[in-house]
């Protein structure tokens, strides 16, 4: 698929869900501009229903991290068998994922520039090089770009023409392009992109 491809199908998604999961300022234009759903519209749509609504809400998330069907069930497993709420325990692993993280802290523009940045060798972690969108940040992990100077220079200008709103359980050093996971975050901090509890019982049929 060509990359005007990709951006056509995200685009239907984005349509089709009513909300920029992506987080890349176009499709909020887009939205602007064709706020509908994609599809005929000369029908009146009938009230979606309790699985519908659920669906709908799962698709949200899923799409929005870039996780695979099989990838968000298993994470919600894990999540419902952690002590705690489990649709609160899901979103703190979804914010801890590498790719994430590497988006929070603003290395990235994106999260699936994020996945990009991390797929092809361009972080580190604690030293090492990571190569796993899906691998789970803890306290106190350092995230650095490899010491090659096309990733140093990568990172560097992504942090420095980006967003400043770094989440308060990360810090980030721009002049050295670096970050760490200084806590947990807390489940207020993370931004609410879609109605958990529906995914909590999508999952839990």
């Amino acid at each position: 698929m060509g990359r005007n491809s990709r951006v056509k199908a995200k685009g239907k998604i984005v349509r089709r869900l009513g909300l920029n999961i992506y987080g890349n300022p176009k499709y909020d234009r887009l939205l602007e501009k064709r706020p509908t759903p994609p599809g005929m519209h000369t029908r009146r749509r009938g009230r979606p229903s309790e699985y519908g609504l659920q669906l709908v809400e799962k698709q949200k998330l899923r799409f929005a991290y870039g996780m695979t069907e099989r990838q968000f069930r298993t994470l919600f497993a894990k999540a419902k068998h952690m002590t705690g709420i489990a649709g609160d325990n899901m979103l703190i692993l979804l914010e801890r994922r590498l790719d994430n993280v590497v988006y929070r802290m603003g290395m990235a523009a994106t999260r699936a520039q994020a996945r990009q940045v991390v797929r092809h060798g361009h972080i580190h972690l604690n030293g090492h090089k990571a190569t796993s969108p899906s691998q789970l940040i803890s306290v106190d992990d350092k995230i650095a770009p490899r010491a090659k100077e096309s990733s140093k220079n990568m990172i560097k200008e992504a942090l420095e023409s980006g967003k400043s709103d770094v989440p308060g359980w990360l810090a980030v050093d721009e002049k050295a392009a670096e970050g760490l996971m200084i806590r947990m975050p807390e489940i207020e901090e993370i931004p609410v992109l879609a109605d958990v509890q529906l995914i909590v019982e999508f999952y839990s049929k």
